[in-house]
């Protein structure tokens, strides 16, 4: 869920949907590529859906087959009334299990990750973003309803999960509306946006002691926050959405030895990846000044902290991209997995470029696919 404000103005022309007693149909099965034997055995794609009508779905892509199936949820768990929910906005693997945050219903729906049974359930008011370590899962909450109005904004927090027993044994405070955490070392770095607090959003990391899950301190970076991605120098990139009219979206580097912001790149971010040294971004920036949407992509060298490739689809297909969305790279290939929102409200894409950009294969999603995880084959 990038822009709040777009998403609210969105719900309100979308009615709320369940199942009830309709048939559970099968998903829908496409072979693309070719087969691929790796550690890598599958993909899993969360589609967010459109807030407010219930439209969540799980997508897998099976490397030993080469077969793409769409929404999968249902099948695995017919009995489920209304299936995965309402606003998918992040998703791990973690152990044997599969963890999807679903925002505005309220919780995280645990599922076997090679079958997609279910599991169980946390329930987490405006849950967002999650991440693990040892036995224990930590996700963001808005704690508050969704709603941009700084007068019933209520200051965020960070949920301790015990994975074993699936319940909540500690909480954290930070700061208002926090999005994208990570953990390096002993300290865990958390993204406040302030976005239902327009105009005046935060722009501070909150630091997170884990021995004593207190928060420590704070390190500004830049207005409205999202996603915290840690490098293999125990670096940390951190993206931040700007406001939309006139600070732009901006890539930040944090050095967690001394907890500073050292660089910036200045190109925009919806979303990144790192894979090795290499950080893959793309992005939707979207202008109140201009009325439309830019596209940019980007390959950030996380040693230089510069960016080395602003063009690494080469073969002209990035043309046929609307919105890029969500960007992904398998750690074995280096292929790059580039998802399509199209118009927000109808069924996206999935793309599979090469590591040299080019078109590999393309195949339909669910409504604003959103966020990708790799299944390994030896998950416990």
């Amino acid at each position: 869920m990038r822009n709040s404000i777009f998403y609210i103005v969105l719900a309100s022309l979308l009615l709320a949907g369940c199942r009830h007693d309709e048939p559970v149909l099968p998903p829908e099965e496409e072979k693309h590529g070719d087969t691929l034997r790796t550690s890598v055995v599958g993909m899993y794609l969360l589609n967010e859906g459109n807030m407010g009508s219930n439209k969540s779905t799980l997508d897998y892509y099976d490397y030993q087959t080469a077969t793409y199936r769409r929404n999968i949820y249902a099948e695995a768990n017919p009995t489920v009334a209304k299936e995965l929910g309402d606003v998918g906005n992040d998703l791990q693997i973690y152990g044997s299990r599969l963890y999807a945050v679903i925002n505005c219903s309220n919780k995280i729906e645990v599922m076997d990750a090679r079958t997609c049974k279910r599991i169980g359930q946390v329930d987490i008011p405006n849950c967002r973003y999650i991440t693990f370590q040892g036995q224990y899962a930590y996700v963001t909450s808005y704690a508050g309803p969704v709603s941009v109005d700084a007068s019933h904004a209520q200051i965020g927090y960070v949920a301790r999960i015990d994975t074993a027993t699936l319940q909540i044994i500690d909480r954290c405070l930070v700061g208002y509306q926090p999005d994208g955490l990570a953990i390096v070392g002993n300290k865990m770095y958390v993204a406040n946006s302030g976005g239902y607090m327009v105009p005046n959003y935060e722009n501070t990391l909150s630091v997170i002691d884990l021995t004593t899950f207190t928060e420590t301190g704070r390190i500004p970076v830049a207005i409205n926050l999202h996603q915290v991605r840690k490098d293999s120098h125990d670096r940390l990139w951190v993206t931040s959405r700007g406001d939309y009219f006139n600070t732009p979206s901006r890539l930040y580097c944090v050095d967690t030895s001394t907890d500073q912001v050292i660089d910036s790149v200045m190109v925009p971010v919806s979303d990144i990846d790192i894979v090795g040294d290499s950080l893959y971004l793309c992005a939707t920036e979207w202008s109140y000044v201009t009325m439309r949407d830019s596209v940019t992509y980007g390959i950030v060298d996380v040693v230089t902290r510069r960016m080395v490739n602003d063009h690494f689809v080469t073969d002209g297909t990035a043309a046929d991209i609307t919105k890029p969305y969500c960007i992904k790279v398998h750690p074995i290939t280096r292929d790059v997995y580039i998802t399509d929102a199209k118009n927000y409200v109808t069924p996206g894409m999935l793309h599979c470029y090469s590591p040299q950009g080019q078109l590999q294969w393309s195949v339909r999603t669910g409504d604003i696919p959103a966020h990708i995880a790799f299944l390994y084959l030896f998950t416990n």
